[in-house]
């Protein structure tokens, strides 16, 4: 249940207030929570609807936050990497380093956390929370739950790995990392409330997915699986107040609370942006150096292979090509932000970084595509081949074949890069005048 609030006169409030203010004090507690980061060391910038978030932005505000609530705890539901991409487990590396400075008190383990083995999570100093864990390895190699003894009271962090959403399962003869049996999980729960713990879960499931198995009448707080981006309303489901954290990192919960005998009376819920305003912590800067010198260390191994293996006529021309048939449509490119997209990476030191130049270069990772602005510097920027495909075939044709895309829609060519995570807010009708020809 939420705060409620009336009018009270103001020399009867002060007399309360005086009355009342030693003992509510002791008895608040502000818990900052947050759930999948999802590989987003920092946000793309691309838009502003989508420039939000950041390790080096939650750094600053974590500070600000410690400074102005001494007392306050912080909790993670984990999912922090992503392996969706090459350049993905470099940034793991380094999202892991980031994370473990940022003081969290607990943080949960997920599947996505796994992907590039065991070892590569447990090496880093992040306070990692697995409550069924059975791998392999020692079992002490994640904590089961994390007691967090703050402002007088005690929060006790657990997190369910669910078994049945085990990238393994199928797999015949691998051992599963994650018990199917919540026995353990729910002894925890039953010792650490009857010890006076406020107990919180963290789990990728709904409540209703763990009807049956965990006893949610021991947890105070259930984190359940995050939604996409935006923070969920808190809701009470039984005796156990629901939470749901948004992903990709772009901001911060806040739940203050009003504890009696250790249970939650009384909640206040409050979501925090990390906009562009709020300043990179000066103390991630060196950390964020290094990162970027590794990837572009990366990028640029991998731009001599790409050289080495560059051979034969390339499938793309470029836009001066385009311009010999197609003047008026030429112009408009050439006005447009589409003709300036690699000077944008550039301007803001990331024209080395693969996640960025695939949407600012034409072909990148495809054979005869942009290498980098020396050996193919004719593809630079969005040109007219990044949406329509590869032009050589036409042009040596004199227009009598297709291009590679002849047959997309409009929609079609820009959701190459017009993505929700790099372009949230965008719509065609909108879009499509700035570039229309």
């Amino acid at each position: 249940m939420g705060r409620r609030y009336r009018f009270v006169r103001p020399l009867v409030a002060l007399l309360l207030w005086s009355w009342l203010s030693p003992a509510v004090a002791q008895e608040n507690l502000t818990l900052i929570y947050s759930g999948n980061l999802d590989g987003e060391l920092e946000p793309c910038g691309c838009s502003d609807e989508g420039n939000f978030g950041g390790i080096k932005r939650r750094a600053s505000l974590l500070a600000t936050l410690r400074t102005e609530t001494p007392g306050l705890i912080a909790l993670s539901a984990g999912g922090l990497l992503s392996s969706d991409g090459p350049g993905d487990r470099l940034k793991g590396e380094y999202i892991l380093k980031g994370f473990a400075a940022l003081g969290y008190d607990a943080v949960g383990l997920q599947w996505r956390d796994l992907a590039y083995g065991t070892e590569f999570v447990a090496q880093a100093d992040v306070p990692w929370v697995v409550s069924n864990w059975q791998g392999n390895e020692a079992t002490e190699i994640f904590a089961s739950q994390r007691s967090i003894s703050r402002a007088g009271h005690r929060v006790v962090f657990f997190s369910w790995l669910d078994p049945e959403a085990s990238p393994m399962r199928e797999a015949q003869g691998t051992h599963s990392l994650a018990s199917e049996s919540a026995k353990a999980l729910n002894a925890g729960l039953k010792r650490a409330r009857q010890a006076g713990g406020l107990t919180v879960l963290a789990t990728t499931q709904t409540p209703a997915q763990l009807i049956g198995r965990v006893d949610l009448s021991q947890v105070d707080i259930l984190m359940q699986r995050a939604a996409y981006e935006v923070y969920g309303e808190p809701k009470m489901h039984g005796s156990t107040l629901v939470i749901q954290p948004g992903s990709r990192g772009m901001r911060l919960g806040r739940l203050d609370l009003d504890l009696a005998d250790g249970r939650i009376k009384h909640w206040r819920h409050t979501v925090l942006p990390m906009p562009e305003s709020i300043p990179d912590a000066p103390g991630m800067q060196a950390w964020y150096d290094e990162y970027n010198a590794r990837v572009k260390a990366d990028y640029l191994k991998k731009v001599d292979i790409r050289k080495a293996r560059q051979s034969g006529q390339s499938p793309f021309v470029g836009e001066e090509r385009c311009q010999q048939c197609h003047v008026p449509q030429h112009e408009t490119w050439f006005n447009s932000q589409h003709a300036v997209a690699y000077e944008d990476l550039e301007a803001v030191n990331k024209a080395f970084d693969p996640a960025c130049i695939r949407c600012h270069t034409v072909g990148f990772d495809l054979p005869g595509g942009f290498v980098d602005m020396n050996i193919t510097g004719h593809l630079l920027g969005v040109q007219c081949e990044s949406c329509h495909g590869a032009g050589r075939a036409h042009a040596e044709a004199g227009g009598r074949k297709p291009l590679a895309n002849a047959g997309w829609a409009k929609e079609q060519m820009c959701a190459q890069c017009h993505t929700q995570p790099h372009s949230p807010g965008f719509k065609l009708d909108r879009y499509w005048p700035k570039i229309a020809h």
